[in-house]
């Protein structure tokens, strides 16, 4: 029989007794005609590798971001540099600090940069000449810096209060500065979009909009005060038409929204918010975005999670993405990304290297991509069932011309108390390049009456995972 729900997401419960499904760096992809191999309505498509573009000092690279003349800019360490097009850099200036995250806007005639300290920094782009802001020039620092009809737009860090600059430049008005008062919490993050300004709190979202008017121009919309904020000002990201965010109310906090206008929609599922809840401090969590092949997704890096969350738009089904250190998963790579030069750029969060997100690369920048798809249980009425064959529906003949690779393996282990304990690995090919009729099939598998399988397949070729078929016969009770 072809196996229901072979091709899925991640998807494990407080117990994995009830489901302790995983896709990990493979995606499901919907067939949209609906005719595809077995009538299977998806597949499971490896995600992108990691191909190095360039090394910037030591790291860690904090801030990516293309200006709006197309310029890629990058913070590593205490260093802001331009990448061109070739990913070579020249060093543009140096900040205050060192590590922690940053965040960048420009207004097409300045780029400007915040990073959490008291001073501020721009650059012009037009020369590519790097300046420092004080308070003695009324800045009064930022977390982040949004841009809005010519404005810059800061939080003043704890408090209630936003600025802006002048309009089309960087100088400042004292009294250019209003407050986010339709709740005491003090603001978090800010992000503009869509001619509106979102005001993010610990507990509460108001939205602005530029009403022109002369003593501040930016006014609260009447009815947009939303009871629902965030602690993770670099998880907010415009995202599939609207803005994403880990969310926080005075309830409790631990799931993801999609805003669009003023309707929160939460789009976690139970098994992300399991791991959430898990963790302690969500302040540094953080979230990047990225668009590929019709796909767009939200990937949510929070501290102490050993993978990285991802949904996916086009399905609204989550995945994780891992790095393989020690033989144990942990987080991706990537911390941040900008498109620039027709890549997907990310920056790495423990050194200075800049990567392209590449679906042709099937590495780490060399380090193992581990592809994993844990399946849903195999089960009947708890009767025991007899297992002969295991077969995975795999595109094969993938394997690379010589080295790691010229022989690909799939390994396939079971577990047969739920989910909880795990069999040894057995390996089989999945064909050497060209040889696209090889079977990957395991045969003489026992008998259980709750089984979970596992496949993973390290090797750093392409995978495409069409399904699964059993051979099983259902026995006594």
């Amino acid at each position: 029989m072809r196996f229901p729900g072979f091709i899925g997401p991640s998807y494990t419960l407080q117990s994995v007794d009830t489901d302790c499904q995983r896709s990990v760096n493979l995606y499901p992809e919907i067939n949209e005609t609906g005719t595809g191999k077995e009538h299977e309505v998806a597949a499971l498509v490896g995600t992108p590798g990691l191909r190095l573009l360039s090394t910037l000092g030591s790291g860690p690279i904090r801030g990516i971001y293309t200006s709006s003349l197309g310029v890629l800019y990058v913070v590593s360490g205490d260093t802001l540099y331009t990448l061109d097009s070739s990913f070579a850099s020249t060093t543009v200036g140096t900040l205050g600090t060192a590590t922690g995250y940053v965040s960048m806007a420009d207004n097409g005639i300045q780029l400007f940069v915040v990073d959490g300290s008291a001073q501020g920094y721009y650059v012009t782009l037009s020369s590519n000449s790097f300046a420092t802001l004080s308070s003695s020039d009324n800045y009064l620092g930022a977390d982040q810096v949004t841009y809005q009809d010519g404005y810059f737009i800061f939080n003043k860090p704890s408090s209630q209060q936003f600025y802006i600059s002048s309009q089309l430049g960087v100088t400042f008005d004292p009294l250019d500065i209003s407050s986010a008062e339709g709740s005491p919490d003090n603001m978090k993050g800010l992000v503009a979009d869509s001619e509106k300004v979102y005001l993010f709190g610990t507990e509460s979202l108001e939205v602005f909009y530029d009403s022109g008017a002369v003593d501040f121009p930016f006014e609260r919309i009447s009815g947009a005060s939303i009871p629902l904020g965030t602690e993770s000002p670099f998880t907010i990201e415009k995202f599939a038409g609207g803005i994403a965010f880990l969310g926080r109310d005075k309830r409790g906090r631990g799931s993801v929204y999609k805003i669009q206008g003023f309707q929160p929609q939460r789009i976690s599922t139970h098994a992300v918010e399991k791991v959430i809840a898990s963790l302690g401090d969500l302040s540094r969590a953080r979230a990047w975005t990225y668009r590929y092949q019709g796909h767009e997704f939200y990937c949510l890096n929070v501290p102490g999670a050993s993978t990285t969350w991802c949904f996916d738009a086009a399905t609204n089904l989550w995945h994780e993405r891992a790095a393989l250190s020690s033989g144990s998963l942990t987080r991706h790579t990537a911390d941040c990304h900008a498109f620039a030069y027709e890549t997907n750029v990310v920056g790495d969060y423990t050194s200075g290297n800049v990567y392209a997100l590449d679906p042709a690369t099937y590495s780490n920048n060399g380090d193992p991509l581990p592809r994993i798809r844990t399946a849903p249980h195999v089960t009947k009425e708890l009767k025991r069932i007899g297992h002969y064959s295991f077969q995975l529906d795999i595109e094969a003949g993938v394997g690379l011309t010589t080295g790691q690779g010229s022989d690909p393996q799939a390994m396939l282990q079971w577990s047969d108390d739920g989910g909880h304990s795990w069999s040894n690995e057995h390996w089989t090919t999945i064909g050497a390049r060209g040889k696209t009729k090889t079977r990957a099939i395991w045969r003489r598998l026992g008998s259980s009456r709750d089984r979970v399988y596992k496949v993973s397949i390290t090797d750093p070729v392409k995978v495409t995972m069409l399904g699964a078929d059993l051979v099983v016969e259902e026995g006594a009770s």
